[in-house]
């Protein structure tokens, strides 16, 4: 066993309890951890540039896109709600890196893309972005990440089938 946070509580419970079955949580419980600690080291370059990594990914998405997109769509493709989205398309709007213009058949509905500026930023962060990534991961030998990777995506693909059709 690994010997790490989660090794020492899953320790913990396995001496409270013997019979306990403590297998979900050494995989969750690391996922877990994986994630609290990648949100802590805040993105490197996202942050000197001024954006959180909810602002890049909403930029990234209208960039990966070849159109328009709708909060509605933003919120799905980031997982957000509505109202994260819409007060972080705010900011960036503000900041002149997107546009919003509303639709001529529904007002209600609202058709966001990059600025020039906007399409600038993600292009040139994007790169700096991932090499910033790659130096976190570099620990991992590439097989490693590969297998990680793969494993990933299918407990992704199994979430998203179970869970993620609650969430739309």
């Amino acid at each position: 066993m690994t010997d790490d946070v989660v090794a020492s509580v899953v320790r913990q419970w396995q001496a409270v309890d013997p019979g306990l079955d403590t297998a979900p949580m050494e995989l969750i419980g690391r996922i877990n951890r994986c994630a609290a600690l990648l949100q802590q080291a805040e993105d490197a370059p996202l942050r000197s540039a001024g954006l959180t990594r909810a602002e890049f990914d909403l930029l990234g998405a209208v960039r990966r896109n070849a159109r328009e997109l709708t909060p509605g769509e933003l919120a799905r493709e980031t997982f957000s709600s509505g109202a994260a989205v819409t007060k972080r398309l705010r900011a960036l709007q503000e900041r002149g890196l997107v546009d919003r213009r509303g639709d001529e058949r529904d007002r209600r509905v609202a058709h966001v893309r990059l600025t020039d500026a906007g399409q600038d930023l993600v292009d040139r962060l994007l790169p700096l972005q991932l090499a910033y990534e790659s130096t976190v991961l570099s620990g991992l030998e590439e097989e490693t990440r590969t297998l990680l990777a793969t494993h990933l995506g299918e407990l992704l693909v199994q979430l998203e089938g179970r869970l993620g059709s609650a969430r739309r």
